[in-house]
């Protein structure tokens, strides 16, 4: 039985763990507890059953955290991997070890993580990547993994997606999801329009598919639309979780913030160039497999203070101006590199 809740990029970051494990070792079978919203990520995936729980609504406080222990030892696993490790998952950990269950719990590293984002005496070196720490967990349970034994997803497309995708069957789909939690990891809107501007006039068979959640977000995608609605598809808000992630997997690249859509896209082999401010790839959130030159970065020479948060919740005054070390024609470079 494996725990992860939160943010969909740190769940979505278990798929390729999970399918190199399932890969490794034929007797296994997966009880996946993780929020409901991310059901589809583990659809394609063998003998992994998942249990959709709502801690905030259904399971609140020490009692509701009881009734969940109860409801899930129903599932009879013979051991509990925590990739999740805090306060709610230490809880359910202690009730499952006082009923005799093995439990094995991710380190996350905080101490070097801390290191790599202080504003002085910065300790400035590649951290163990979440994708290992997670490995790390089963490997307590005796279950080494070898990462290199993920196998992509191939998801069937839906009579809608496969309807919607028709019209631009044998362009250059390129998806970009130009938000993220947090501003200190977005690239600014006004530097994507010039990406887009870009990409649009340097080849006339690309076609760019805009990714984003929430009505602020639909919005402002609606904007980035507006500049070309032949060439610019804003699906924000039109499919569901499942469809988007159809959608993803068939792009040609993704660009995306060190967000969430980039550690969907890998799942599914699409190439993800990602953009970063506050954080940084030293941190362990590069997405699965991607090469380095991937990752854009801001000039660390003018801003060695960077990088000032694992999550991008923390910059500095005048944080603004590392954005203007990432010129929107480096990217577009990048991008065109696929298909050409």
């Amino acid at each position: 039985m494996v725990f992860r809740f939160s943010a969909m990029g740190d769940v979505a970051m278990t798929v390729p763990v999970l399918q190199a494990l399932l890969n490794t070792y034929d007797e296994l079978e997966i009880v996946m507890v993780s929020r409901p919203f991310f059901a589809p990520m583990f659809k394609d995936l063998p003998r992994v059953k998942f249990v959709g729980v709502d801690l905030k609504k259904d399971y609140k406080g020490l009692v509701g955290l009881y009734r969940l222990f109860r409801f899930l030892k129903k599932e009879h696993p013979d051991a509990i991997a925590d990739l999740h490790d805090v306060l709610r998952t230490k809880v359910l950990d202690s009730f499952f070890r006082l009923n005799g269950y093995k439990v094995a719990v991710i380190n996350k590293g905080r101490v070097a993580k801390k290191a790599l984002i202080g504003p002085k005496n910065k300790i400035f070196k590649p951290l163990k990547t979440t994708h290992q720490r997670y490995a790390d967990v089963f490997e307590k349970l005796g279950y080494a993994v070898d990462l290199e034994n993920f196998t992509l997803l191939k998801p069937e497309l839906s009579k809608q997606v496969d309807l919607f995708l028709s019209p631009v069957s044998g362009k250059k789909v390129i998806g970009i999801a130009p938000f993220a939690a947090h501003e200190g990891k977005q690239y600014p809107l006004d530097k994507i329009k010039e990406v887009i501007r870009l990409l649009l006039d340097k080849d006339d068979e690309i076609v760019v598919m805009l990714f984003g959640g929430g009505a602020k977000e639909k919005a402002l995608l609606g904007e980035l639309e507006a500049m070309n609605r032949n060439r610019i598809i804003n699906v924000a808000g039109v499919f569901s979780f499942e469809e988007e992630l159809e959608l993803i997997s068939r792009l040609q690249v993704m660009l995306s913030m060190d967000s969430g859509n980039a550690h969907l896209a890998v799942l599914f082999g699409v190439p993800v160039i990602t953009i970063w401010g506050a954080t940084h790839p030293y941190a362990g959130f590069k997405p699965f497999n991607q090469p380095d030159d991937f990752q854009i970065l801001p000039d660390l020479n003018k801003f060695p203070q960077l990088p000032t948060s694992i999550y991008g919740n923390k910059t500095f005054d005048g944080f603004e101006a590392v954005w203007d070390t990432i010129e929107p024609e480096t990217i577009v470079t990048k991008i065109l590199e696929f298909g050409h």
